[in-house]
């Protein structure tokens, strides 16, 4: 990639006038021509000039000069020429490239003039530093920093003045410390002060590094030094301080303060004591430091500092102290170790991330620091502290716990550098042990490495450690201890999140495992197969197993880096994926072998390790490419397209080959649904069109020095082939942009069409390609037309596009043309459909270019009768000034319209609500005026006028739209009035604003008369009277009011953005837009906020205001700078006033105050100190703060509640991150104990106090429920923590006090209260402690039943317990330790499980409990105890209401859910587990019993493990499952003809589809046994009364339609009577209103029966029965759903193989692919059949559009349908079909059908009757189409785009039907 490097400003030197008078006379003095003559002249002509180019080449001249002089006594010249290159040195800005150029000058002076120039220099750097002012001070101390980079004569002066330099930053840093309190609210100001103050701190401390020397002793020799320096620590520990200044700044100003500790202290001892005391606040170790610093650092060792004060200090010690090498004392070894342990207590305190990134930061800096120490000889070091940077001790042990703390933080740095400070422990560790280099013999490791793995993988920071023991230990290592791992990684490449984390870990492990093996001592031959086994081979097996949309990031991020690694591995992949079998296609829904073979050679060719030569030359079937670009899955074909178009050398000739296969991919992949797709398609083809043009400038260049003649021919052929490849392109693509095309293709093409114009031009002059002679004018109007497209995106497109076309193709410069454009611009521009209105901004955006364009508006202007005075631009005119004065006039032009619309809509807002919406003429100024170039405007009296009237025209729209807006009726709604037919004015309306039960008014319409005089009780508007009538519903109203507003916001926020302003105090800077207007759009948009009740009003301005706050904090003007801070203390103020006079709607969420505070605080400059920001949040939480009895969840007030349950809703989000599962218990969204009160340390005490007030409230024995307001949120937090495996035996986070008490809450008297409690407890118990945990509440559950037991509390128990062992069980994958108990107090508490217990609940919970010990193959308990605990299950489970319900439980609460726990244990033992279980005989009849329970729940759990359990099994056909002979299927068939709930039965009738599909079914019925028939005809009609639940539906019409084709092989008379209703009810399926759900069914029914009935020779539905299935299958390929489309297209893997050739047998296709095969395939089939007469009027029926079933006038009568009243109601429309697309495609298989039918010499095939009645309704639709067009009004494209492409559809059928019947009857 070519990165353009950034221009460096260069700017002449510049002196005041005085100044450069005086240094010309100095320098004019000299008359001689020698060096000094010489010198002066230049130095004159240099400070005469004026470009800064010729400056820097004057300076270069005067310095080669002024080294040639020779020594010579002192003059006033020569002084003069010092003096003049001293003061331009001292004149440019910061990093202006003459500065430089004078440094060097100043450098060459020869030896015997330095003394001199030293002096002057110092000279001119006193005058600076004691006259400058405070706005000069940035320029002084940049001269100062450039004094000391890198020229020592300017290093040599700050020396020699070091005290004044001291005093002037002293000065400086005073100064600043005095403005920064008094810029409150100026965030620019304050801004830039904290920049200029950081710019004053690095420089001081660089003066302080280079001045060691005279500092070193300072306070023994200078007593006005060290006042100085005291003076400068002053000012440092001021800004250290105080809080108002950045991080930035504060964190300089700590390493300043320990550089000059350390600049006048001996090395030694001493410096490391001072230090250690100012981290420790304590003055007892100052004593070795001069007075002067004991006395300013006591602020710094007062108690009541910041904490970042220490952060800094460590920041200081850390970069300004030397830790290379052997420390030099003890008080060093006590300094390091200080340091960590000075952050780490910081660590729990921090309450900012950004603080949180810096002592993350410092951390690695210690830890950097630490390794610098270990570097010497590490026999050295003191064993003591050797011992604390080792793995174990007490310190490591604390840096780990941050580790973990951390590596999930939500900020990217503090996650990396945790994870250098991780790698950074490790190599501690392994030099402070340099005899253990073997980690399998390093316990530390070793545990270390086994607690990582142990992780959950959705922790990021696992990866980087894991990354860093490869780095450090190598990949066999790893392996060794989880030789999975491959797998497992690759596994989680499908989560975007985790990619980037997974490829990396994986990139360092196969790297450093490949290095091993190659450098192993005991190396095989092997060692690269044993390589490929471990990564190779898993990766092709996810590749052809797994959907590809879960393999994305594999290509993306692991595929490359392997191949990278070692390219040899290709040619495994390519051998191992061809010899898979074709058949090979994986499950559902995987891309297969093929697919996978087209991932490995994409990422192969584009990293450059598949020569172009090899690819072509044989290495893969062109054939199998071309498969791969139509395959069915998305990211196959963009694969295959990959390979084709990208290419490592991008100057490659693009061959023959190459160009045929990418027209080849394109007419079926142009119109993807999926954004994903067309971005990535249009990308790798703009890399094979630069490939094009890249190579085509290369074999332009050769040809010119080519003397090859033979060469030269080829690369002229080539160039040929590109000219005709190019212009075949462009040609396919603009002939797609047809009416009623798609949005996706449209939007494809026009990318493209794009792509072409950017890197090739439409010209048709001399060009090599000359894409301009292709491009025709109907071309060039198809593309204008797309401008009418309802998507934004196309209109854009078309809009760039068109610009780039050539202007006599577009003939917009044509005055009919441009007129009738303009007209139909501004029609839509009125129009009430609101896209109207971006269409009409588009088109003026076109016309505003053309010189002609005043000439139209004039005569726009006069049939309007408006007053326009129009500017005629010069004849030469410029593109700029004539673009400025065609938007003067449009502008102008609209104005006047909508000036009268709105005197109109002054009058009555319903006329104009229903005849000229406001909102679209304000969108097309705002968007006119968008493209102007603002700032260099000529006609600037004119622009003042008509922003004065634009600003007025807007308050009026404002006023009229107003009173609907901020209305209080529901979210602004109006009804209409129902009750007459008339309405005289708004005002009625608005006084009927009462919330209504019903939503006529939705779609009632009423007629308003235009004649405003009428009475309004009394009129009646008669029809056909010459009045105009009006149509308008509420919702028109909204429309109107609300973008009217938001138009009027968006072009306010407009101007005063893009216009410069009129500053009260300077007249010299031309603006358009006054202070006063700004302020008055500010005052306008704050009460609109505040005073709108809805948001979808305010929402609307806030976008506005948002731009203008912007806008004030960047102004020049003071006034305007400070109007945000001072709107803000206004709205506080009024909020915290509560005046009952007020009109805000404070606790309302939906009000504008929210967004209104949100969008002053968001214009503040993140590099400012944020002092709104914190100035809000102090008031609003002060504010927010309750009572000491009461919280703001237990107000009294609602609006209270509901605000704090949304806010911690909101608290909830930030603090666990955005949902990213369904599973509400997922990991992904929850955090470690550990984590989160290490991040929120506050939260401890806070959340432990409130849990025990909340749990004192929880008491279930008086039988009273007492629901404490906050104790579901605290339950809901801690329920969000799980235990982490790195917690270890011991934790220091002290979570035991919150197990009491969230024990206790397992009393609640609510149900929801006990299950949080459950699960909140599961974090606060450690792994080891789990055991006991459990055992102690196991022993509070009463051992007998009697009248004490609470059954609550038991129920909270049992929760408790179960959710203990459920985490226990998934987190530890180990058993409970031996001897635990827990097996004996279960079976000493059993009875809670039996009849005994009358509580069904806690009867339930108990065997939950059972189920989770006994249910699963590998238990937590010893095999011995869960033997005999499942023995005495069987006999509760025996005893239980599942097998007697003679006497059932008592109905209840809680009633399914024992009755389900029962089931599962039930299942568990007889269809899961029954080996385990050991008790066949004992649960004999038991799963009939459950088929036969009155509740559902029961049938439907036992119906879905059965079906499990076949699934599970169906590999296995060998051996079926135990369950299947314990029971009968004629249970599960009675049960399928007699269950009457849906879900049931949809679950027995997939049973029994799997049953089906391995034999023959016995279908009986109360002992009779029915035929297949009576069968059918049943599941027929539950599949028509089930199109309510989509599973039954499904279920049924699988198990029919597999039935039906039994039926049709075994007995196809029998099967005639069934055909009928089941083609019937796939049909009525298939239709657009029918859920996608339903027609993927549809499809997967169609896929499975379509080898045996649709494509059989023998015809057994019927011709017109297969032919309907046939269309209904076309109708599904067409569809508007994808999934429904790619069920679809699976058809074509069931063709038969003598209908398809065998290169593309089984192949599965995208689905324009399969529709173009399922027509062609028809076709062959009707041959087949005999049937090519009869399939020829099929076809041409469909071509005609008559097999809908609608009627022609049916259409008409929908089309006429009134859309105003409609919005944006989108009905059926389906987006994706085309059917011109359709028809074109019938079309063309018709010739073929009708060349067929001449071969066949079957002249009787079509009757002379058919052709007649086909021709005479393709001849009357031609007919009235065109009628119909003809009434349509100009340009229709736009006015009425649906209607005229329907229409055009219509004529287009009829032609094309009218010529078929031609060839037909020439054929005769």
């Amino acid at each position: 990639m070519v990165v353009k490097k950034k221009t460096v400003k260069v700017e002449a030197v510049s002196l005041n006038k005085e100044k450069l008078d005086k240094l010309l006379a100095s320098l004019t003095l000299c008359e001689s021509e020698d060096g000094v003559g010489l010198l002066a002249q230049t130095l004159q002509s240099c400070l005469e000039q004026t470009d800064s180019v010729q400056q820097i080449q004057l300076i270069k001249k005067a310095a080669s000069q002024l080294e040639k002089l020779n020594e010579g006594k002192p003059g006033g010249v020569l002084d003069a020429c010092l003096n003049t290159l001293v003061l331009m040195f001292s004149s440019p800005q910061a990093k202006n490239p003459l500065r430089r150029a004078i440094t060097s000058a100043l450098g060459s002076v020869p030896g015997w003039l330095r003394e001199r120039t030293v002096n002057e220099f110092s000279t001119c750097l006193s005058d600076c530093f004691s006259s400058s002012s405070s706005d000069q001070f940035p320029h002084v101390v940049d001269t100062i920093a450039a004094c000391l980079d890198g020229f020592p004569l300017g290093e040599r002066c700050i020396n020699n003045l070091l005290p004044e330099v001291l005093q002037f930053f002293s000065r400086v840093l005073n100064e600043y410390l005095n403005q920064n309190s008094a810029l409150a609210g100026r965030h620019i100001a304050q801004a830039q002060l904290m920049q200029a103050c950081l710019a004053a701190v690095k420089t001081s401390m660089l003066v302080l590094q280079r001045s060691q020397d005279r500092l070193s002793g300072a306070q023994q020799s200078h007593d006005q030094l060290e006042d100085t320096l005291g003076s400068l620590l002053s000012c440092y520990v001021h800004i250290l301080t105080d809080e108002e200044f950045i991080q930035s700044v504060q964190s300089t100003t700590g390493m300043a303060v320990v550089l000059l500790a350390r600049s006048v202290m001996d090395p030694g001892d001493q410096v490391a004591s001072v230090v250690s005391s100012l981290l420790r606040s304590s003055m007892l170790g100052l004593d070795s430091a001069p007075l002067w610093l004991q006395q300013k650092c006591q602020v710094l060792c007062s108690r009541g500092r910041s904490p970042c004060v220490s952060l800094y200090l460590c920041h200081g010690a850390l970069a300004m102290l030397s830790w290379k090498g052997a420390l030099p004392g003890p008080q060093w070894e006590r300094l390091l170790l200080l340091v960590p342990e000075t952050l780490l207590d910081l660590d729990v305190s921090v309450k900012e991330s950004s603080t949180a990134m810096v002592v993350a930061r410092v951390l690695t800096l210690w830890s950097g620091a630490a390794l610098d120490c270990l570097k010497g000889d590490t026999r050295l070091l003191p064993p003591s502290l050797q011992t604390s940077l080792s793995l174990g001790s007490e310190l490591q042990r604390r840096l780990l716990e941050h580790i973990y703390s951390h590596w999930e933080h939500p900020l990217d740095g503090v996650r990396h550098q945790t994870r250098f400070l991780f790698r950074n422990l490790l190599l501690l560790h392994q030099r402070s042990n340099p005899s253990v280099p073997d980690p399998a013999k390093d316990p530390h490791i070793i545990e270390l490495t086994a607690s990582l793995l142990g992780l959950e993988w959705h922790m990021r920071g696992k990866y980087g450690s894991l990354g860093c023991l490869v780095e450090l230990y190598g990949a066999e290592h790893l392996l060794h201890m989880q030789p999975q791992l491959p797998l497992s990684l690759l596994s989680l490449m499908d989560d975007q999140t985790l990619a980037p984390y997974a490829s990396d870990l994986l990139e360092k492990l196969f790297i450093s495992h490949k290095a091993q093996l190659e450098s192993s001592s005991v190396k095989t031959e092997d060692w690269m197969e044993r390589w490929h086994q471990t990564w190779v081979s898993p990766l092709l097996h996810t590749l052809c197993l797994t959907r590809p949309d879960q393999t994305t990031y594999i290509l993306d991020y692991f595929l490359p880096k392997l191949l990278r690694c070692n390219p040899s591995s290709l040619a495994q992949m390519v051998e191992a994926l061809q010899s898979a079998p074709p058949c090979r296609a994986g499950p559902s829904g995987s891309r297969g072998a093929e697919g996978a073979l087209m991932t490995c050679l994409r990422a192969a060719r584009s990293q450059g390790v598949l020569a172009s030569s090899d690819l072509w030359g044989g290495l893969v079937p062109i054939s199998l490419i071309q498969r791969a670009l139509l395959h069915k899955h998305d990211q196959v074909r963009i694969d295959g397209l990959g390979l084709v178009c990208e290419n490592h050398r991008s100057t490659e000739v693009v061959t023959s080959l190459e160009m045929d296969l990418i027209h080849h991919f394109l007419p079926p992949n142009l119109s993807s649904q999926s954004p994903g797709i067309r971005e990535q398609t249009v990308s790798l083809l703009k890399k094979l069109l630069c490939r094009v043009r890249d190579s085509t400038q290369l074999l332009q260049k050769r040809g010119l020095q080519e003397r090859d003649l033979e060469q030269k021919e080829k690369d002229q052929q080539v160039l040929r082939q590109y000219k005709e490849f190019l212009r075949r392109l462009c040609a396919s693509l603009l002939e797609v942009l047809l009416p009623g095309a798609s949005f996706s293709k449209c939007l494809m093409s026009l990318k493209l069409l794009g792509l072409l114009g950017q890197l090739f031009t439409f010209t048709s002059g001399p060009d090599v390609f000359a894409l301009g002679e292709i491009v025709t004018p109907a071309h060039a109007q198809n593309v204008l037309y797309c401008v009418a497209s309802n998507f934004l995106e196309v209109k854009q497109l078309a809009t760039s596009l068109l610009q780039q076309l050539p202007p006599s193709a577009v003939g917009l410069q044509v005055p009919e043309r441009m007129q009738s454009v303009l007209q139909a611009a501004l029609d839509l521009s009125t129009s009430t459909k609101p896209f109207d209105s971006v269409t009409a901004a588009h088109l003026l955006n076109l016309l505003l270019r053309q010189p002609a364009l005043n000439q139209a508006l004039l005569l726009c202007a006069q049939n309007q009768r408006l007053d326009l005075q129009i500017s005629s631009p010069p004849a030469q005119a410029s593109e700029s000034l004539l673009l400025e004065l065609n938007t003067l006039d449009v502008v102008r032009f609209l104005l006047l319209c909508l000036q009268s619309e709105v005197s109109r809509a002054e009058s009555s807002l319903l006329q104009a609500a229903a005849s000229f919406p406001l909102y679209g003429r304000a969108y097309c100024i705002t968007a006119v005026l968008q493209h102007l170039d603002t700032q260099s405007l000529s006609q600037t009296e004119r622009w003042r006028g008509l922003v004065s009237e634009l600003i007025a025209v807007c308050y009026r729209m404002s006023n009229v739209v107003s009173p609907v807006v901020q209305s209080s009726s529901p979210e602004g709604l109006i009804p209409m009035d129902t009750d007459s037919e008339t309405s005289a004015s708004l005002k009625k309306i608005l006084q009927e604003i009462q919330p209504r039960d019903t939503n006529e008014f939705f779609t009632s319409s009423r007629e308003l008369d235009t004649h405003r005089g009428d009475d309004p009780t009394t009129h009646t508007p008669s029809v056909n009277t010459g009045r105009e009538d009006y149509r308008v519903t509420a919702q028109m109203v909204l429309v109107c009011c609300w973008r009217s507003m938001k138009e009027v916001a968006m072009l306010l926020a407009h101007l005063c953005q893009s216009l410069p302003v009129v500053y009260a105090d300077e007249d010299a800077r031309p603006g358009l837009i006054t202070e006063e207007q700004v302020e008055g759009v500010g005052l306008y948009l704050r009460q609109n906020l505040l005073q709108s009740r809805h948001r979808g009003a305010f929402e609307l301005a806030y976008v506005g205001f948002v731009c203008l706050t912007d806008m004030l904090c960047r102004s020049g003007s003071r006034a305007l700078q400070q109007l945000p801070a001072q709107w803000l203390s206004q709205v506080l103020e009024e909020v915290k006033s509560s005046d009952p006079s007020s009109t805000l709607c404070a606790t309302r969420r939906s009000a504008g105050i929210p967004f209104y505070i949100q969008a002053l605080l968001s214009s503040e400059p993140k590099s400012s100190s944020c002092s709104l920001l914190k100035m809000t949040m102090s008031q609003l939480i002060a504010l927010a703060t309750p009572s000491a009895d009461r919280t703001t969840d237990s107000s009294t007030v609602h609006q209270v509640r509901n605000s704090s349950t949304l806010l911690f809703s909101t608290l909830i989000t930030r603090i666990f991150g955005v949902k990213r599962g369904k599973d509400e218990q997922s990991k992904k969204n929850r955090m470690t104990g550990r984590e989160f009160f290490t991040r929120f340390p506050a939260l401890y005490p806070f959340l432990l106090n409130q849990l025990e007030q909340a749990a004192a409230t929880v008491e279930s024995d008086s039988g009273r429920v007492k629901l404490h307001p906050s104790l579901f949120l605290l339950l809901l937090v801690l329920s969000r923590l799980y235990p982490s495996p790195m917690d270890g035996s011991s934790s220091p986070l002290g979570l035991a006090p919150f197990i009491p008490f969230i024990m206790r809450c397992s009393r609640s008297a609510v149900c929801r209260t006990r299950e949080m409690a459950a699960r909140a407890l599961v974090p606060f118990v450690l792994v080891t402690q789990v055991a006991s945990v459990v055992l102690s509440l196991l022993q509070e559950l009463p051992a007998e039943p009697g009248p004490q037991v609470q059954h609550n509390q038991v129920h909270g128990t049992l929760l408790q317990v179960l959710f203990l062992l459920q985490s226990f069980q998934t987190e530890s994958h180990r058993p409970l330790p031996t001897g635990s108990g827990i097996a004996e107090a279960l079976h000493q508490r059993m009875w809670l499980a039996s009849r005994l217990n009358k509580c069904v609940v806690t009867r339930g919970a108990f065997l939950d409990v059972m189920m989770c010990l006994c249910g699963s193959k590998a238990s937590i308990l010893e095999d011995a105890e869960v033997s005999a605990l499942r023995l005495k299950v069987v006999p509760v489970l025996m005893a239980s209401e599942l097998v007697t319900p003679d006497s059932p439980a008592v109905p209840g609460p809680g009633t399914v859910q024992y009755l389900l726990s029962l089931t599962q244990l039930a299942l568990s033992a007889s269809v899961e587990l029954p080996d385990l279980w050991q008790s066949a005989q004992q649960v004999n009849g038991l799963l009939e019993r459950l088929l036969l329970s009155p509740h559902y729940e029961v049938r439907e759990a036992a119906a879905e493990s059965f079906l499990r359990s076949l699934k599970e099994e169906k590999d296995d056909v060998k051996q079926k499952p135990q369950w299947l002979e314990k029971i009968n299927v004629s249970n599960l068939t009675s049960m399928a003809l007699h269950e009457k709930h849906p879900q049931c039965l949809a679950k027995v009738l997939q049973v029994l589809c799997v049953l089906s599909s391995s034999g023959e079914l016995q279908w009986t019925n109360g002992g009779k046994i029915l035929s297949q028939q009576e069968v059918l005809l049943h599941l027929l009609t539950v599949a028509q009364n089930s199109v309510h639940s989509v599973e039954l539906l499904a279920a049924a019409l699988t198990l029919v339609s597999q039935l039906l084709v039994e039926m049709v092989n075994s007995d196809p008379q029998a099967a005639t009577a069934c055909v009928t209703p089941w083609g019937k009810l796939l049909c009525l399926c298939c239709g657009e209103e029918q859920p996608a759900q339903v027609k993927i069914i549809v499809a997967k029914v169609l896929v499975t029966c379509a080898s045996a009935l649709m494509m059989s020779p023998c015809l057994p539905l019927g011709l017109p029965a297969t032919v309907s299935l046939w269309r209904s299958l076309f109708a599904l390929l067409q569809d508007e759903d994808q999934e429904v489309r790619d069920a679809a297209s699976d058809f074509t893997c069931a063709v038969p193989a003598h209908l398809i050739s065998t290169e593309g047998r089984g192949m599965s296709i995208c689905p324009p692919a399969a529709l173009d095969f399922g027509v062609a395939l028809l076709c062959q089939l009707f041959e087949l059949w005999g049937q090519l007469g009869a399939g020829l009027v099929v076809l041409t029926q469909w071509l005609l559009g008559e097999e809908d079933g609608r009627s022609d006038e049916e259409e008409d009568e929908a089309s006429s349908l009134d859309e105003e009243d409609f919005l944006f109601e989108k009905g059926d429309l389906n987006l994706w079909a085309e059917l011109r697309l359709w028809v074109n495609l019938l079309h063309t298989h018709l010739g073929c059908l009708i060349v067929k039918l001449k071969q066949s010499k079957d002249t009787g095939a079509v009757g002379p009757d058919q052709i007649h009645h086909i021709r005479t309704r393709a001849q009357a639709k031609a007919v009235s189409s065109q009628q119909a067009l003809d009434r349509l009004p100009a340009l229709p494209q736009f006015s009425c785009t649906m209607e005229h492409a329907r229409l055009t559809l219509q004529s287009h059928r009829a032609a094309l039907a009218l010529e078929v019947l031609e060839s037909l009857s020439c054929s005769r």
